[in-house]
């Protein structure tokens, strides 16, 4: 990356850091959800250990799977509300006037998602160790895999959902909460693929966080590094991206030339 185009990424991530150094409700907003999730699935999991001898020892894959997930999740929302935000601001205009490119507001959005998601994610994880004793450092290294590979998968589906809303206006914002939503029944969040019925696991099995949190099972269940899954995973995210930039390219060439850069949100 050249300097200048730095620059310009680095001044995407200003505007965005400056709304939340002047406003704290926007700061605990970002981790009210990831806690709250927290709080509501550890407690049950404690019930699970207490109700259920055999529960004890799976009581960690139901905190972790919730921690997992939302680090896909606030990835996901990160980028897409950062590009929000342009949109109700009607700034994007503005940002297009100037010398910036589309891969730059891509690469700002980004680092944008990663800043929100460890805002979001880090008081949950210390929330996990204070009151259930879980360290979801007890995964390994593997979890900076597991980080990596559910952050991409996030991207990918904000991306699409970026230039859904770039295509479609307003009517296409809800997407920004509901798809990842929507996906977490065939992502094999809270328990193994095998439960699904037949016909669904090849579409389970078709998405990338399926494969992180079979990995997660086998690494807290059984105590073993599942590189299949692993593997799979960063396939799957690979063909996402680049389906997911491929549809956003050709959307904002569309958009560039009907004006609706000027008109989006309206």
């Amino acid at each position: 990356m050249s300097g200048s185009a730095a620059r310009r990424v680095w001044g995407l991530i200003y505007r965005h850091l400056a709304l939340y150094r002047r406003s704290w409700p926007r700061l605990i907003e970002l981790a009210y959800w990831p806690v709250l999730q927290m709080c509501i699935w550890g407690f049950v999991s404690e019930f699970m250990v207490r109700a259920s001898g055999w529960a004890a020892a799976a009581s960690g894959v139901l905190i972790g799977a919730v921690l997992l997930w939302e680090v896909c999740l606030r990835s996901q929302m990160g980028f897409a509300i950062s590009f929000l935000e342009e949109v109700w601001s009607r700034n994007l205009g503005n940002l297009f006037v100037t010398p910036i490119r589309p891969w730059e507001l891509v690469a700002g959005l980004v680092s944008m998602s990663v800043l929100r998601m460890l805002a979001g994610i880090l008081p949950a994880i210390l929330l996990a160790w204070a009151l259930y004793a879980f360290r979801i450092t007890d995964m390994g290294l593997v979890l900076v895999a597991f980080f990596a590979l559910l952050m991409a998968m996030g991207w990918a589906v904000a991306l699409a959902v970026t230039a859904m809303v770039l295509r479609h206006g307003a009517g296409a914002e809800a997407l920004a909460w509901s798809v990842l939503f929507g996906l977490a029944p065939l992502s094999a969040v809270f328990y193994p693929v095998s439960v699904l019925p037949g016909w669904l696991q090849p579409v389970a099995l078709a998405i990338p966080a399926t494969h992180v949190f079979e990995g997660m099972r086998a690494a807290l269940l059984e105590g073993r590094f599942d590189a299949g899954h692993l593997a799979a995973a960063a396939a799957l995210d690979v063909l996402w991206l680049a389906a997911a930039a491929w549809a956003f390219a050709r959307v904002f060439r569309i958009a560039r030339r009907q004006g609706l850069l000027l008109n989006v949100g309206e």
